[in-house]
Order: structure tokens, then sequence, then C-alpha cells
């Protein structure tokens, strides 16, 4: 009896039940679980809330996924777009100075060009100056040379006039184009030897072909188109070559040059159409003083030659005008496509 009533004694004892680990609402079940004999002394709409507020909690705690996160990831590289770009450094061949060195190398051989260029027409026009009586030199002293060098140059550019003046002035206005040209670049800013062959050529070219012919031809005109000798013919003339003769020319020099830079029609219109009144009204401060020699003084033979003497000075101007709008006009498309890609940032 005394071992029954022991049995009978002893409160069964039942285990809780264990819940899995796994559970995705296993922090709100042990809580609730803990929390059961409460449960029952909460009213309905505290208990409501009690089971929001659980709830709440679950979802809070359980891991955020991401939707896409089967998408690989897309990299953005330091200059935000998704393309990884080749600094320019790394562009020649992967060395930072290869660019550089290669455009050193091509500015040397650039400036030994034309410092080659220069020397080597420099001392043929000096030589043949200063050998003009090579022939006569026997038993001649340096200063009977150098005395007589000025006045036998003189001699024999008459004679060339005589024999052939529209090639002789076409010599000399061809060559003095190309060094005003060359003065122009120099006047810009660029050194001694960094001048633009091409473009010095163009104006020699000019000069040559157009210029010193025309010239010869126009001189004469001017002489029938004025035949009097009164006082009124020289600021006659003046005018007629400052006026006429001078938009004449000017157009043809900037039309001419442009044709050369291989442009359009319309560009080289608009530029002229910018730079006409412009270089029209610049001459007038030079040549009309100019001229009061040229038709004043100068006999008609060598009134070419004293032109382009003042047209070191005039072809100066020209130059830099025409080249001016040239590489304005270049450089504006690019300065525009820089803007609108700085504006334009690339698309993510």
């Amino acid at each position: 009896m005394a071992a029954l009533n022991s049995i009978a004694c002893r409160k069964p004892i039942v285990k809780s039940q264990s819940f899995p680990d796994f559970s995705p609402i296993l922090p709100s079940t042990r809580l609730s679980h803990k929390t059961s004999s409460n449960l029952l002394k909460l009213n309905p709409k505290n208990r409501r809330n009690w089971v929001i507020q659980s709830v709440t909690e679950d979802k809070e705690l359980a891991p955020k996924k991401n939707s896409h996160s089967h998408e690989p990831k897309k990299l953005l590289f330091p200059n935000g777009s998704k393309t990884l770009e080749a600094s320019s450094s790394e562009v020649g061949g992967g060395h930072g100075d290869g660019g550089d060195g290669h455009d050193d190398v091509e500015k040397l051989s650039s400036r030994a060009i034309n410092a080659s260029i220069v020397l080597g027409f420099g001392t043929l026009a000096v030589s043949k100056l200063l050998t003009i009586d090579h022939d006569y030199w026997h038993g001649w002293t340096l200063y009977e040379v150098l005395r007589y060098v000025p006045q036998h140059n003189w001699i024999a550019y008459e004679q060339a006039l005589k024999a052939n003046p529209v090639i002789a002035k076409m010599a000399i206005s061809g060559i003095v184009y190309s060094i005003g040209d060359w003065i122009a670049q120099c006047y810009e800013g660029k050194p001694l030897f960094d001048f633009d062959r091409t473009r010095m050529f163009r104006s020699g070219l000019v000069g040559f072909t157009l210029h010193g012919s025309l010239s010869h031809y126009y001189y004469q005109f001017c002489e029938a188109l004025f035949p009097s000798d009164d006082w009124w013919v020289v600021p006659a003339k003046v005018i007629f070559d400052q006026t006429v003769w001078a938009a004449i020319w000017n157009s043809i020099y900037f039309v001419i040059l442009g044709f050369l830079r291989f442009e359009s029609s319309a560009n080289i219109y608009k530029e002229l159409k910018a730079t006409f009144w412009p270089m029209l009204t610049a001459g007038w401060k030079l040549w009309p003083f100019a001229h009061v020699i040229t038709y004043g003084v100068i006999p008609i033979e060598q009134r070419l030659l004293w032109v382009d003497c003042v047209e070191l000075i005039w072809v100066t101007i020209l130059s830099t005008y025409s080249n001016e709008k040239s590489e304005a006009r270049i450089t504006e498309p690019t300065m525009d496509a820089d803007s609108n890609s700085s504006n334009n940032p690339p698309e993510e």
C-alpha cells in the first residue's frame, strides 16, 4: 500500500515540446509558450495588440532577401562609368612617357628641317649676292669686292627686268610673301624654327603665282588710267589703289588661301565677309603714306620692288588675319564637343 500511495502521489512529468531552431517563427513561438498562462488574463484588445507586436518583431528579426540577388553586381569605375577607360598615358604603349617622348622627337625633327630650310636658302641667297662679281675677282681686294656688290646686284636686277619682267617680279613677290608669313608666325608667338612650313609655302605660292604677275599688269593699267602729270594724279592713284585694287587683291588672297587649305566655299565666303572691311580699313593706316612714294617718286618698273619691301609688314597683317579666322573656326567644334561631353555625363 505504501508503494502504491507513493506512486499515486507523484505527478506525471510532461516534457515540453521542443521547437526546431530552423523555424521562421521561433522567437514568437517561444515567447507565446512562456507566456501562455498570461494569455488568459489579457482582454481581447490587448491580446490583438500583442500578437501584432510579436509578428512585427519576427519580421524585423528575419533576414532581408534581395529580389535581385541572382543578378551579378555591376561594377562602377572611379570615373562613374561602367567601362574602364584607359588613360592617355597608358594608350601610348603602356608607358606614361611614351607619347611625350614621341612628341619631343617629332618637334626636334621638325625644328631641324625648318632650320635646314632657312639656313640653306639664306646661305644660297647671301652667296649669290656676294659672288655677283666672282668672274672678275682676280686681283681684287676685299674692300673692292664689297664696294661693287650692291651696284652690280642692282644692274643684274634691271637686266632681269628687261629680259623677263613678269618672272622677275613673281620671284620677288614669292620670296616676300614667304618671309612675311614667317614673320607673322613669329609675331603670333611661335619660336623661330617652329613655323608651319605648309602655311608659309601657301603664302609664298600665292605671292609667286598671283601677286607678282597681277601687280605688274595693274601698275601698267593704272598709268593708262591716269595718263596726266598734274598734281592731282598721285592722290587719285592712291585713292584708286586703296579702294578698288585693295578690295580686289585682299579678296583674291583670302579666297586662294582658303582653297589651298581645302576649305568649303561657304567657309571661305564667311571668312571673307568677316574680314573684308577690317582688312580694307587696316590698309588705310599704312598704304596711303607708302603709295605717295610709289606713285610720286618710284619709276613704274621698280614700283613692285618698293611695294614688296612694304609688303613685308602688310603680308604679316594679312597672314595673321587669315589664319586666325581659320584656326578659330577649326577649334570651335572641338571646344563645343568638349563642353557637350562635360555637360552630358555617361549613362550608367
